[in-house]
């Protein structure tokens, strides 16, 4: 099932106070980057986050899920209504990601 468009631009609504957003549609699925760096991404109309030791512990709860079959498992957020807790945390898992690979 392929993510609608309707419930990326609600994420993207909800983000929209955190700098450096940008998407890509991938496969009727829609990868998220934050300043150039994937932080997660919609899959089947859920917003799923990489899973760095910030996220864990900001959703010490949340489940671990599949975003499509043979990928790493990812965190899903829950909690999209709140803005200020996805800017804190996309904040948080931005900061531990490695810089984008410069390509030659």
């Amino acid at each position: 099932m392929a993510s609608s468009k309707e419930y990326l631009d609600f994420i993207l609504e909800q983000l929209s106070g955190v700098d450096g957003i940008t998407h890509k549609q991938m496969m009727g699925e829609y990868i998220l980057y934050m300043n150039g760096r994937i932080i997660g991404g919609i899959y089947d109309d859920r917003f799923l986050v990489k899973p760095t030791k910030s996220a864990k512990a900001m959703m010490p709860d949340a489940d671990m899920e599949l975003p499509y079959e043979g990928a790493k498992e990812m965190l899903l957020v829950d909690n999209v209504d709140n803005r200020d807790f996805l800017t804190q945390l996309l904040t948080a898992v931005y900061d531990e990601l490695p810089a984008p690979k410069t390509k030659k």
